[in-house]
């Protein structure tokens, strides 16, 4: 079984670099990781070639929560709770992966602040390690789902 994460996020942009802190921490028996930064458009060959049964993509997302929180954001919701840092909407991304990969996941983690020179918080820092140890753990299905009527 293979299996992938993508890092997505500017890390100069303080909580915005909360997916490249999960693929820069993040290792499991199994699992290809890769930071995409502000461009994961340009490993969808790579996503291709290994064809993953699984594939987890971690990103801010501004869903309304405490942040540090993080949920599973379905594709149709993705465009209303994502940065307009990425150059290809990251919806438009997985519906053109999804002929290649058994199953997409995006994970969202709620920012705090996300101004540029600005570090990771401590909330976000905490959100992701606890978002890395349950992927670690084969745990995902014990992350929530975002619900955007709440």
């Amino acid at each position: 079984m293979v299996r992938m994460l993508l890092g997505i996020g500017n890390p100069l942009r303080g909580d915005d670099g909360a997916g490249n802190y999960v693929a820069d921490r993040f290792r499991a028996p199994g699992w290809i990781v890769l930071d995409c930064g502000t461009i994961p458009e340009n490993f969808t060959g790579v996503v291709r070639r290994e064809r993953p049964d699984l594939l987890v993509l971690v990103d801010a997302a501004d869903m309304g929560i405490a942040p540090g929180e993080f949920r599973i954001v379905q594709p149709d919701d993705i465009a209303a709770v994502t940065f307009g840092t990425h150059a290809l909407p990251l919806n438009i991304m997985i519906g053109f992966l999804s002929h290649h990969v058994d199953r997409i996941l995006f994970i969202g983690i709620q920012p705090g602040g996300t101004g540029l020179g600005q570090p990771l918080s401590d909330a976000v820092r905490d959100g992701a390690e606890r978002l890395i140890r349950l992927i670690g753990e084969e745990n995902i299905e014990k992350i929530e789902e975002y619900n955007p009527k709440r």
